[in-house]
């Protein structure tokens, strides 16, 4: 099968590559057979994220794990913004959906799942199914505190950049200091180092979006999941409460006992969800 997992957690698989609007090349990994499926990952990551569930979605699709902008397969910018990172998610759902002549579905995570709701209001007619778990929208209370975003800033700046990925982790996306210790024992550890700089500037990024209820009812055709764990931070909470207001046709599930990296602490329960609603999606009308 293809979508398996290989060595240092990365993914087999078939490396391809778009070219967003400003020149940056942004790859991917493409595993799995069946309809297009493009996964968008979160902050401090790459397509390797998803490499636990992977094998489960590349039984019903065809997998295309992107590497956003500074990470793995992707180039990058000296001028970093929301806005080119949606470019580039349109990108690829371009090149896909042109590629087997139809819709794509899109399942994003974290700061990927902004990417991901901005590109389908760009594309609504590319896109047939959406899965977003737990986008870090502004909602009132600040997504990511200004007083860690500056911690992680200052650690960067005098070469720290260890810690400085360790304190976005515990302070900003909200992981206990024991899962923070198991991640930094793990080989994608040193990849994650060397991409701290990334860090900042997406949480800046992420807390000058605006949540748009207006704009969001025209997506009256799209249907979206919105995938919460029950022992998430209460800002992600939140912020999938606001987006499930807003949006015109959307449902939240809550996974038990799980937070922000469902994917990696129960795989068999984050690729059921998120096949079985794609899987509904394929097969309606």
């Amino acid at each position: 099968m293809t979508g398996a997992q290989g060595k240092g957690g990365r993914v087999a698989g078939q490396a391809g590559s778009v070219v967003s609007e400003d020149g940056t090349h942004i790859g991917y990994r493409r595993t799995g057979e069946g309809p297009p499926l493009v996964l968008v990952h979160g902050t401090s990551a790459d397509h390797a994220r998803w490499a636990p569930v992977l094998p489960a979605l590349g039984e019903r699709f065809a997998v295309y794990a992107i590497d956003r902008r500074g990470q793995a397969g992707s180039g990058d910018a000296k001028d970093h913004s929301l806005e080119r990172e949606v470019e580039d998610v349109t990108a690829v759902v371009d090149a896909v959906g042109g590629s087997v002549g139809g819709p794509v579905r899109l399942l994003g995570h974290s700061y990927g799942a902004i990417c991901c709701l901005e590109a389908v209001s760009r594309r609504p007619a590319s896109v047939d199914g959406i899965v977003l778990y737990e986008p870090p929208l502004p909602t009132g209370a600040a997504a990511f505190p200004a007083e860690a975003v500056g911690r992680v800033e200052a650690l960067i700046e005098v070469g720290d950049r260890d810690e400085a990925v360790a304190v976005f982790l515990r302070e900003v996306a909200g992981m206990a200091p024991p899962q923070v210790g198991r991640m930094r024992a793990e080989p994608d550890w040193p990849k994650r180092v060397a991409t701290a700089h990334t860090l900042p500037r997406e949480a800046r990024a992420a807390e000058g979006y605006t949540l748009d209820p207006a704009r969001l009812q025209e997506l009256r055709t799209r249907t979206l999941l919105l995938l919460l764990g029950g022992e998430s931070p209460p800002l992600f909470k939140a912020a999938t409460e606001a987006l499930d207001e807003a949006l015109p046709d959307s449902r939240v599930v809550v996974m038990p006992g799980q937070g922000h990296v469902a994917m990696h602490t129960a795989p068999e329960l984050f690729a059921g969800l998120v096949v079985g609603f794609l899987a509904q999606e394929r097969a309606a009308p």
